[in-house]
């Protein structure tokens, strides 16, 4: 069975709260262009001039979520996971998002039946690889996908992003270990590198501070609050909304990837700053976090964002 989500016409942005920037210091001692001029308005436009629709094979604990926020960045969804009609509907669509994060055999087979579809289609593919290395068949699956699908970007937490760039590591159901919490972030680029040249794929690692790394380029993100862990799907509608950016600017997945990485840091820290006025929890956070990104505009998003390019 398939939902779609079809835009509104009227989703354009408004200003909001300015947050503290960063201090600024590079994490790298090699030479790095800190910021780019007017990148993150480029690709946010992008999205909402072409509203792409993306297919996603998604973990059904997330699914509206992951429809709404698409709807919020300007682009729209479609639901569909059965291998009947993978392939149809992905052949309609402008991209597709693969989350392992109610993974089954039917669902593993619409996703390789779709990756395989929107790669010959030249259509960018997201994998979510939620819990890999969790279990057996998680972790099996995930390996049948990397050899069957080209995949544009790879988005992950640390010990996913381990596990699939044949590190390893422990992990916690869908959260990342205390150990890995507590590596480096130079560890956590060389494992996207390593992850990023075996497949071809723009990687992201998801944390405190995030990564995103693509052929010898890395950004370093450090958007975000602490409430963004307290509600489930922040990941699975970053995942979404990379697909998106991507299927709006597919010859620069790197910084497309990036911005939609940036603009959910941004959104949440927006969504604090009005979950704090307002005295809600974790409920009202996740309204607002999708409030935020519908709400967003070029010059927000620029004046708002904490980033590095290495």
């Amino acid at each position: 069975m398939a939902f779609f989500a079809a835009p509104d016409p009227d989703n354009a942005g408004a200003g909001s709260l300015k947050c503290s920037q960063g201090n600024g210091m590079a994490l790298f001692p090699f030479i790095f262009d800190s910021r780019v001029k007017n990148m993150l308005e480029k690709y946010l436009e992008a999205v909402r001039k072409k509203s792409p629709l993306i297919h996603n094979i998604t973990n059904y604990v997330t699914a509206n979520d992951v429809a709404n926020m698409l709807l919020a960045c300007g682009g729209s969804a479609v639901m569909a996971d059965s291998p009947e009609d993978a392939e149809e509907i992905t052949s309609l669509c402008a991209g597709l998002c693969a989350n392992m994060g109610t993974l089954n055999r039917d669902k593993l087979s619409a996703m390789l039946l779709a990756g395989k579809k929107s790669n010959a289609l030249s259509h960018p593919v997201v994998l979510d690889p939620v819990g890999v290395g969790s279990s057996r068949f998680r972790t099996e699956s995930a390996k049948e996908l990397l050899s069957n699908i080209k995949f544009a970007a790879i988005r992950g937490n640390v010990s996913e992003i381990k596990t699939l760039s044949g590190v390893g590591g422990a992990t916690q159901g869908v959260d990342a270990s205390l150990e890995d919490m507590h590596e480096g972030l130079r560890a956590a680029v060389g494992e996207a590198r390593t992850l990023s040249d075996k497949t071809g794929a723009v990687v992201i690692v998801s944390g405190v501070t995030d990564i995103v790394y693509f052929k010898g380029r890395t950004g370093i993100v450090k958007n975000g609050c602490s409430l963004m862990s307290r509600i489930t799907g922040s990941g699975c509608m970053l995942s979404a909304l990379t697909a998106a950016f991507i299927a709006a600017s597919p010859n620069e997945p790197f910084e497309a990837a990036l911005c939609a990485v940036i603009l959910m840091g941004a959104a949440g820290e927006i969504a604090f700053e009005k979950t704090k006025i307002t005295g809600g929890g974790n409920s009202s956070f996740r309204n607002h976090l999708i409030d935020a990104v519908f709400n967003m505009d070029g010059e927000t998003l620029e004046r708002r964002a904490d980033y590095e390019i290495h």
